[in-house]
């Protein structure tokens, strides 16, 4: 049941035999990446938030904003994560909440005439979910502790 629920919740586990590294250098690692000219940035979690680190990353050209809550459990060597999206619904009417390991890639096409006089379509913008979740999700396991993805709290 566990191997279920880990595919559902995007749990991914280290390699076998690696030696975790301590609580506060998996946290200065995780603050280290992203900063202000990356995609995203890492940031100390509110009490209100619930969480040890927040990742968010907003993406203004597809109103698409991602958030990535993280709580430590040194006990366990284990990052909780909460992945959460807000983006436009399909029906125009407002944001879209969503929470969980999607996968997405999201895409603005425009029409243009080529060298030959034809219309065609041209990619504008292209932005991949997992330019903010790999480099988080990497860190956590190269450091030797699991990435538990949960769907409703930390």
């Amino acid at each position: 049941m566990g191997g279920f629920w880990d595919r559902r919740t995007g749990t991914r586990h280290p390699v076998p035999g690696l030696t975790p590294v301590a609580a506060a250098d998996l946290r200065e690692a995780l603050l280290a990446l992203g900063g202000p000219a990356g995609v995203f940035l890492v940031r100390e979690g509110t009490a209100k938030e619930r969480a040890d680190l927040v990742a968010e990353c907003r993406v203004p050209e597809m109103r698409l904003t991602l958030k990535t809550s993280m709580r430590l459990v040194p006990a366990k060597h284990e990052v909780r994560t909460l992945e959460e999206r807000w983006e436009p619904a399909l029906e125009h009417s407002g944001e879209q909440y969503g929470r969980g390991p999607g996968k997405a890639v999201y895409r603005q096409w425009e029409h243009r005439r080529g060298a030959d006089g034809r219309r065609s379509k041209v990619e504008t913008f292209r932005f991949d979910t997992g330019q903010m979740r790999n480099p988080l999700q990497n860190t956590v396991l190269k450091a030797g502790w699991t990435w538990r993805g949960v769907l409703f709290r930390l």
